[in-house]
């Protein structure tokens, strides 16, 4: 099953610019002003726009301690499995292994079937670090796992991942223009979306031809529609999506409002075929926390009690 009714959001109560995250993520930008309000409002309007669609969102509230301004991209640190397993994951920054509380997992255990917590983190005291759904993009019926070599995917752990959790493993390299230079991009998950019948993505991103040929190649084995988007719509946070379903079965494409409106018409049809577009401005976490709407849902497969 590529797609899920139901997704962790966590509601923000210190969101702000990460120092910490920003050596690497070249999407943050630091604004003046109280970022956390805003950014608590768009957080809010994202989550009622997609109960109004019937998909279940699971809101858990934010601790004011420890700090942890990033919060609000839950994706990174934990994924919930449909056979029950829940897995923890190493984090590149150390003010967002923070993000890691029990209470959520709690939470989510009195609704679901948890039969397993498999715990990555113990890898970050090799400097290893592998940043869930952010870092690794699933075609969950395909059993394949895409994932872009960064300082947030360690090639031999994500690797080991597919090995243990039976995906085939398609590694690559993506790049993004940053002032004069070609810098590696931070999370897999802002270039790239595989839904349940085609496949969202910037091939500019990928330099070397042989690895782009092999994504290629790999995306029309796997039967799914190949849609292509610019560096710019990337920039434009266009490849940070996400596939939803909601109770009754109805597909969503879940995006920013900053995504939907660099898209062209065409890869709007195209994507319509299969499809609704949910998407909701997301602009002040967007330029803050260089994430956006996948960033901010956590796949909730377990089966439910």
């Amino acid at each position: 099953m590529q797609t899920t009714d139901t997704v962790l959001m966590i509601e923000p109560v210190a969101f702000g610019f990460n120092e910490q995250t920003a050596v690497n993520n070249y999407f943050q930008v630091q604004q003046e002003g109280n970022v956390q309000d805003e950014a608590l409002k768009e957080f809010n309007a994202f989550a009622v726009k997609l109960k109004a669609k019937g998909i279940h969102v699971i809101t858990i509230k934010d601790t004011p301690e420890p700090k942890t301004p990033d919060s609000i991209f839950p994706n990174n640190w934990v994924s919930f499995h449909a056979d029950g397993t829940v897995v923890l994951y190493p984090m590149f920054a150390e003010n967002r292994r923070l993000e890691r509380r029990d209470d959520i997992i709690s939470h989510i255990k009195d609704q679901f079937e948890v039969k397993e917590i498999i715990d990555y983190s113990e890898y970050e005291k090799d400097h290893k670090f592998l940043e869930g759904t952010g870092s690794m993009i699933f075609d969950h019926e395909n059993r394949i796992a895409y994932g872009s070599v960064s300082l947030r995917l360690d090639e031999e752990l994500f690797r080991k991942f597919c090995s243990e959790f039976g995906f085939e493993p398609v590694v690559f390299h993506s790049y993004q223009t940053a002032g004069e230079e070609r810098l590696p991009i931070y999370h897999t998950n802002v270039m790239m979306c595989v839904a349940d019948r085609f496949v969202v993505i910037c091939l500019d991103c990928i330099d070397d031809a042989s690895e782009r040929s092999h994504v290629i190649e790999t995306i029309k084995n796997s039967g799914k529609e190949l849609i292509e988007i610019s560096e710019d719509q990337m920039q434009n946070f266009a490849g940070n999506m996400l596939q939803v379903q909601n109770q009754s079965g109805e597909k969503f494409l879940v995006m920013s409002q900053s995504a939907y409106q660099s898209l062209n018409q065409e890869q709007i049809s195209a994507i319509e075929k299969y499809c609704d577009i949910i998407y909701s401005d997301l602009e002040v976490i967007e330029t803050n926390g260089g994430g956006s709407a996948r960033c901010m849902l956590a796949e909730v497969f377990l089966p439910g009690k």
